[in-house]
């Protein structure tokens, strides 16, 4: 489909649903927001917890792995259906429902006495993740009149998003430095309950769905194996390799089962997500976009967490301290965006961010084992961090603006699907990448993760090869939207 330029009302009826706005759309947003850091916050807030996870609860390597994982595939793998769901069944039921489970599962796991208690209930926050997710997005759009003043509210909940994975080293460097490594879980239930009870307070019911109200159980099944089963593979080639049998036939199996649920998409009366979504050139185009960024930004938080603590020998709270003007700068682009897309446009700003991260992620890869903090921490951290702010914005309002009124949260939840699984498969894959730069000989994910080894050293050319492959991937990125976005953008700030 070819874009059209839309004026503001136009977009209002494209993307809007019919129920009646609310007299107080920034609550909704705030409460929205505060919702979606929460959410994003837990993606990154255990990795300087892994070494305490690990003395206490036994956890192998893998298992450490998998306590980051197994939140981020089942979030990335379900939030189509959360999606979905929020535009059938209301998405006020819906965010109430999935931040009940999101809440719940984080005691669960806060108290878990074994690593299995721990990574199971890490499944289930990436399951009320999922359903809780997409409906912030929403609530957002819905609540703010279009024009500047949704672009400026689409670039405050990425902002938030974003500033949710950045702050996740501070905020677990400080909870593990002053309590325990269970309160980067048990934080969560006391903001969730007031979050729970903002929502009750404040958001309006409404979906846009009509007709049919059959969720797409076996599509989301079918995508969240494919998903889990191919990140499985990519991270077990940290050990056996790429060219192992067992490695190509985890990796075959994750493929064919999303090739299944693309067939099983085709002929359902009720898809999870309805392929004709992807005829919308600006709505396929931006998520592949999201996708890519989203795999360089996530990977950014780990790499430059556990080399702070690994190499430079900062403590926890040291780390996360030293990535907070990175977490500012974050949100200095999501919401410089909004100002510049109006005499720029969507595409042209989203290139430039790119190209700006990708410039960031060229100077980190110069670090050194006694780096600095202002030449490599802050300096690399601030560009890369303005640069994917300003990407982001962009791409997500030119993605929701397109969407039908029956379709604003399936396009929500794959705005929200694009950024996280790109995140999860991303860092499977930067990981092995760092595996394979380093200069010893094997090393693994546990290597990643202990603190106060004897000599790190050997791993920083493997951090360095990693923010290579990261720029590289943003550079693709701008060139790929340069030449699929729609060049008539510009209204769409």
């Amino acid at each position: 489909m070819t874009f059209m330029p839309q004026t503001d009302s136009a977009t209002s009826d494209t993307s809007m649903p019919s129920t009646p706005r609310t007299p107080r759309p920034w609550l909704v947003v705030l409460t929205a927001c505060a919702a979606q850091f929460l959410v994003v916050l837990d993606v990154s807030v255990v990795n300087v917890a892994l070494p305490s996870m690990r003395t206490d609860l036994g956890l192998s390597a893998l298992g450490l792995q998998w306590v980051i994982s197994a939140y981020s595939i089942a979030f990335a793998g379900f939030m189509l259906l959360g999606g979905r769901a929020a535009d059938l069944y209301g998405r006020k039921a819906i965010f109430l429902l999935g931040l009940g489970l999101f809440t719940a599962a984080s005691v669960v796991g806060g108290i878990a006495p074994e690593g299995r208690y721990l990574i199971g209930a890490r499944a289930v926050q990436g399951l009320g993740a999922a359903l809780l997710s997409p409906a912030t997005l929403t609530l957002v759009t819905g609540a703010v009149e279009a024009g500047p003043a949704r672009t400026r509210a689409i670039g405050t909940w990425t902002a938030v998003g974003a500033a949710g994975g950045a702050a996740g080293g501070f905020v677990g460097g400080l909870l593990v430095d002053l309590l325990s490594w269970r309160w980067v879980l048990l934080i969560n239930v006391p903001i969730g309950i007031l979050v729970l009870a903002a929502a009750a307070l404040w958001l309006r019911e409404g979906r846009t769905g009509t007709g049919n109200r059959h969720l797409d159980l076996p599509g989301a099944v079918l995508v969240t194996g494919g998903l889990a089963t191919l990140a499985y593979g990519i991270v077990q080639t940290e050990e056996a390799g790429w060219t192992d049998p067992a490695t190509l036939l985890t990796l075959l199996g994750g493929l064919v089962l999303l090739a299944a649920f693309v067939a099983v998409e085709a002929r359902t009366s009720a898809p999870l997500m309805p392929l004709k979504i992807f005829r919308i050139r600006a709505v396929s185009a931006a998520n592949v976009a999201i996708l890519l960024c989203g795999s360089s930004s996530f990977g950014m938080w780990y790499f430059m967490t556990v080399y702070a603590q690994n190499v430079l020998g900062y403590t926890p709270i040291q780390a996360g301290l030293a990535l907070v003007p990175s977490s500012l700068s974050v949100i200095l682009g999501s919401k410089l965006a909004p100002r510049l897309m109006p005499a720029l446009g969507a595409r042209n700003v989203a290139v430039a961010g790119a190209l700006i991260g990708a410039a960031g992620f060229a100077w980190q890869s110069t670090l050194t084992v006694d780096g600095t903090f202002l030449g490599t921490i802050l300096g690399p951290g601030v560009v890369m961090m303005v640069g994917i702010g300003l990407a982001t914005t962009p791409l997500a309002t030119l993605a929701t603006s397109h969407a039908g009124p029956g379709d604003a949260g399936l396009v929500s939840g794959l705005v929200n699907t694009s950024r996280t699984m790109g995140g999860a498969l991303g860092l499977s894959v930067l990981s092995t990448v760092a595996a394979a730069g380093a200069l010893s000989a094997p090393v693994s994910f546990s290597d990643y993760s202990v603190i106060g080894t004897p000599d790190s050293s050997y791993l920083v050319p493997g951090y360095a090869m990693a923010f290579r492959v990261s720029a590289g991937i943003l550079v693709a990125a701008s060139v790929l939207m340069l030449a699929w976005l729609p060049k008539g953008t510009k209204r769409a700030g």
